[in-house]
């Protein structure tokens, strides 16, 4: 099916862009008092796991493997 194959190659795509593209996080924590607000705001970016990322990857060529197997 065409379909397998679109969805492989998806994950195949997603799988090597998690270990290339880090996910931003920011975070605010202060405290507020009457109408004023005093607080801070960090951010840091965070990347998947290569565990996470392997399993993307090998997903993807395994659905991609089936739906081109089964087109023929």
């Amino acid at each position: 099916m065409k379909m397998l194959l679109f969805a492989g190659l998806l994950l195949l795509v997603l799988g090597i862009a998690s270990l290339v593209v880090p996910i931003p996080h920011s975070e605010t924590e202060g405290i507020k008092i009457g109408g004023a607000n005093i607080g801070v705001q960090t951010s840091h970016s965070e990347r998947v796991s290569p565990i996470v990322s392997t399993v993307l990857i090998a997903g993807g060529i395994a659905l991609a493997i089936a739906g081109a197997r089964t087109r023929s």
